[in-house]
């Protein structure tokens, strides 16, 4: 089952009288259970195609369909909708709410798509102790580590039960010890529980880790490898 497709996707700005085109004609296809890479350096388009995938840009021409569902024509309610119920989003900023606790900020997903308070507890404390954070559930984010808390942020991306995972430099901000445990923790989700996952990266760890790499440049695909 095809989780993205895109068919002649690009993104153009104008930047003065010239035309960029951060995205050029993109055919790609992501399939259910996938651990890929976008790979290239800045400017490549890497980050712009992540987010004409996720719905958090519109091209310019082309065509995104995320689980068999064309999301060019969908309105922005619709796109939020979308995104809150197929798309798990991992920022290299984390983006944590710095009030809630680790527990309350993976929480918050569930909240929001309408799951029972019921629920919660056997849905995020299994997850949290699959990523190592058992133990840290009550603490807010200024008094976990870096990786403590883009674990966080992975947990609360997976936990609403997406189609895919979309993750933009995750491992930026984070130490090479964190990097290599949270790519590993990843890893054996993908494997384990068959989650797809989509980075955006130019850090060789996450290309090594990769089973797909698809190296980008001025905006095409200009290799797209599988490991065996």
């Amino acid at each position: 089952m095809d989780t993205v497709l895109t068919k002649e996707l690009s993104r153009i700005y104008q930047n003065g009288a010239a035309e960029v085109k951060a995205v050029d004609s993109v055919d790609l296809t992501i399939e259910s259970g996938e651990f890929a890479v976008l790979a290239g350096p800045s400017g490549s388009g890497k980050s712009t195609l992540l987010n004409l995938i996720g719905g958090l840009d519109r091209p310019t021409a082309g065509t995104v369909h995320l689980s068999g569902e064309l999301l060019n024509e969908k309105t922005d309610d619709e796109l939020t909708r979308a995104r809150l119920f197929k798309i798990g989003f991992i920022f290299q900023a984390y983006n944590l709410i710095p009030v809630l606790t680790a527990y309350e900020n993976v929480q918050f997903i569930l909240q929001i798509q309408g799951i029972p308070d019921s629920q919660h507890a056997d849905r995020i404390m299994p997850l949290l102790q699959e990523l190592g954070l058992d133990g840290l559930e009550h603490r807010r984010p200024s008094e976990l580590s870096g990786g403590q808390q883009q674990r966080v942020a992975v947990a609360r991306a997976i936990v609403g039960r997406p189609s895919i995972i979309l993750a933009d430099e995750p491992t930026a901000n984070l130490d090479s010890e964190s990097a290599v445990n949270l790519l590993n923790m990843m890893h054996r989700l993908n494997l384990e529980q068959k989650v797809t996952f989509l980075f955006s990266s130019h850090d060789q760890r996450v290309i090594d880790i990769a089973q797909r790499i698809i190296s980008l440049r001025d905006g095409k695909i200009c290799d797209d490898i599988r490991k065996n």
